[in-house]
């Protein structure tokens, strides 16, 4: 199938590592215009070198905290000057940190917010005047698997992660008239340096090993393992391809069927 996705111009954010370094690739190996995008430059440029190779494709970043709105505008406007447009926006961001609601201040709920909420309003609403007057695009917006069944001791997370579900489906009816298409997908145990981080704060209160841990993990997973990164890039590729013309306003989970809520 052709995913129409050759010449297109793709922002991932977040994308140095981990899901959004996994889609940055996908993106390029179909042949689109790739900008990357995080807080640390040296992996900024490390990814893009990795992802030249693997693809034959020049990928572009520009280093950003997404928590501050004046440095989005800044990057959306680098993307638009580069490639003349933003057809894709893949919103993705680090998770914030763990734990229950006892061990949380108000500068922490703040600071989750501004992280995994805000920052895509933001973004939304940085590269929507640009979409709209292109006729359209695609965004999709990466959040967890807790928005169908909260996850323990990831109080923030299954917070604003929810919210992002709500915001995502609240944009699809307001952008629906634009051509632009806007949906949530939820990872759920994919082999990335997060899930092995909580893999290991687990097994430190459990006192037993990170791969006792993955193990206990992978026996609740019907498929029986966790995610590959790529696995879960394909889908994200694919909602923002022109193979997608009709799918918006969605959540989907990439779990290997470990959530079992309807």
């Amino acid at each position: 199938m052709d995913l129409g996705l050759k010449g297109k111009n793709v922002l991932v954010l977040a994308s140095s590592k981990g899901l959004g370094k996994a889609c940055a690739l996908e993106f390029a190996r179909e042949g689109a215009n790739v900008m990357l995008t995080s807080r640390d430059e040296e992996q900024l440029s490390l990814t893009a070198e990795e992802i030249k190779r693997d693809t034959g494709t020049d990928v572009f970043y520009k280093k950003c905290d997404i928590t501050q709105r004046n440095e989005i505008d800044e990057l959306v406007a680098a993307a638009v000057e580069k490639f003349g447009s933003v057809d894709v926006l893949v919103n993705n961001a680090g998770g914030p940190p763990a734990g229950t609601f006892t061990d949380f201040e108000d500068e922490h709920w703040q600071g989750a917010f501004e992280l995994t909420l805000l920052s895509l309003v933001r973004s939304v609403r940085a590269v929507t005047p640009n979409m709209i007057k292109n006729g359209g695009g695609r965004i999709v917006n990466i959040a967890s698997s807790s928005f169908k069944q909260p996850i323990d001791g990831l109080i923030l997370s299954n917070t604003f992660r929810t919210a992002i579900n709500g915001l995502s489906k609240s944009l699809s009816q307001e952008l629906g008239k634009d051509g632009i298409l806007i949906n949530t997908i939820g990872p759920g145990r994919i082999g990335t340096d997060r899930v092995g981080e909580l893999d290991q704060m687990m097994a430190e209160k459990k006192g037993v090993s990170a791969e006792e841990v993955r193990t206990s993990m992978e026996s609740g997973i019907p498929l029986g393992r966790y995610g590959e990164p790529g696995e879960f890039a394909k889908m994200v590729v694919f909602l923002c391809s022109d193979a997608n013309t009709y799918i918006t306003g969605q959540s989907l989970l990439i779990d290997g069927g470990m959530v079992k809520a309807l």
